[in-house]
This record gives C-alpha cells, structure tokens and sequence, in this order.
C-alpha cells in the first residue's frame, strides 16, 4: 500500500523496521516517537499501535499535499464485481 501511494503522490516513503525490543528502550521513547507500528505523514501521527486504512491514509496525504480529497473507493468483493 504505502510504495503505491507514494508512486501516485510522489511522496517519499520511509520504512524503518527495527526488533521491538529496540521499541521498548528508555533511549527510544526520549527520541518522542509513537509506538510502533505507526503511520507518519510529516509531523503528523496518522495511527499509533494499530494498523491503517488505506483511504485514511490516502486522505491524510492529500491534507498534507494541499490535495482535494479523493473519493472513497469501493469496498468488498460484491461492489468490486457489480460496481456498488
């Protein structure tokens, strides 16, 4: 999800994956960082702790960008097929 959002927006997407045991350090939690996993858009927290819903994301972009906001896309297996 995030690589194709940052191809569709040219955004740069910056992926850190570290052992949680480094997550749970004194040193990491001075640095003022959200809990992993976490989704920043800039200086902003999109999600701490959980995961995110890609048209969240996707708006949370676009905010940032100065972008309209895209349209929800359609969602399931049924609205995907019959375009509801």
């Amino acid at each position: 999800m995030m690589p194709r959002l940052g191809q569709k927006y040219e955004v740069e997407i910056e992926t850190i994956s570290k052992p949680i045991a480094e997550y749970q350090t004194d040193e990491y939690f001075e640095l003022d960082l959200p809990t992993a996993p976490a989704v920043m858009v800039g200086e902003e927290i999109v999600v701490e702790g959980a995961d995110v819903a890609e048209d969240k994301l996707e708006m949370v972009i676009c905010q940032h960008l100065g972008l309209p906001a895209q349209e929800p896309q359609k969602q399931g297996f049924l609205g995907r097929i019959f375009g509801k």
